[in-house]
């Protein structure tokens, strides 16, 4: 579950070391608060600070960054931000820190200074055993609502990995595995083998964009 404002007392230092401001705050009172070591996400006036990630999830988002970013910046598709830059959603109120985005080309503009002004056209979260709720539930219907196109969910820990797609409807449905991996419609030639993800033997980076087909 998410760390809430009302539980830290004022001035307790979590995760990087940024005292919890102990109190509900506007956005604008967030985004004067948090600095760019802050690594906390708002939430209609709740503050919920991101304790520091676990090692191997520090490695699996490393390797995941690069291969993403090798990926769309060969083939000049768009552009990828995260772990730490934000997406603000202002209809739902809300300013959240995925661990991978992806724009494309076509709508670089919603990419401003600090943050994404609307939804991107991918969110990767990489789940850790605090943000349980908040990856499997409260984000995949503020993704939905705000209409992110794809929205993908690695759990390596409970060996669960699931990509939803946007259909006519509005709605999320779950695309299938297919031939052992799952394939993305929005950053064209992007896939993601279930055995690079859950606990299997991944390959190098150079690898896996070769077999993507990107020639070197």
């Amino acid at each position: 579950m998410p760390i809430a404002a009302s539980k830290p007392r004022p001035g307790k230092w979590i995760g990087d070391g940024k005292p919890h401001p102990g109190r509900r705050m506007t956005e604008a009172e967030f985004v004067a608060w948090a600095d760019a070591k802050t690594r906390a996400e708002w939430v209609d006036g709740e503050v919920v600070i991101m304790p520091p990630v676990s090692d191997d999830h520090d490695d699996f988002g490393r390797w995941l960054h690069t291969l993403v970013q090798g990926l769309v910046e060969i083939r000049d598709l768009g552009r990828i931000k995260g772990p730490e830059f934000m997406v603000r959603l202002p209809k739902q109120r809300r300013r959240r820190t995925p661990d991978l985005l992806f724009v494309s080309k076509a709508r670089v503009e919603i990419i401003l200074k600090n943050h994404v002004e609307g939804p991107p056209d991918l969110i990767i979260e990489v789940v850790s055993p605090e943000s349980l709720t908040r990856d499997w539930r409260e984000k995949y219907l503020e993704y939905e609502r705000a209409g992110v196109r794809e929205y993908w969910v690695i759990d390596r820990v409970a060996e669960r990995f699931e990509v939803y797609r946007l259909g006519a409807d509005g709605k999320y449905a779950v695309v299938p595995e297919v031939d052992g991996k799952v394939t993305s419609k929005v950053i064209t030639g992007f896939y993601l083998r279930t055995k690079w993800v859950l606990g299997g033997k991944r390959p190098n980076v150079f690898a896996a964009l070769k077999e993507f087909g990107v020639k070197f």
